[in-house]
């Protein structure tokens, strides 16, 4: 069992930055590939960014070269930066661990992108 809490959203000026966070307790971290998921009103949950257990990371186009993913294994927290954020980066984050059949999410965190 993996227990995941995320925090960090919040409302941003486009253009600026919020860095989420996502703490995993209950299991062994650093064997789960984690990810953040987003869902906007109206609209399928999707892929943001993952990052395998042995470090590989994984972007959906429309954030690549803006949204960093990274992972702590020896603080059981996997992060997302995001800089240079746009109205349509307003979402519900979530993040997920993944090992074999296995599917944990979080809470979610709300992040809101306007002037």
């Amino acid at each position: 069992q993996v227990q995941l809490v995320e925090s960090g959203g919040g409302l941003v000026q486009p253009g600026g930055s919020l860095r989420l966070s996502c703490a995993a307790s209950g299991s062994i971290f650093r064997l789960y590939t984690m990810g953040w998921y987003r869902q906007a009103p109206g609209k399928h949950r999707e892929l943001v960014a993952d990052i395998s257990s042995g470090g590989n990371t994984n972007y959906a186009d429309s954030v690549k070269g803006r949204f960093t993913i990274s992972r702590d294994n020896a603080k059981n927290t996997v992060y997302l930066q995001m800089n240079s954020l746009k109205p349509e980066d307003t979402a519900v984050y979530y993040c997920n661990a993944h090992h074999t059949f296995l599917d944990y999410w979080g809470q979610g965190t709300q992040v809101t992108v306007s002037s």
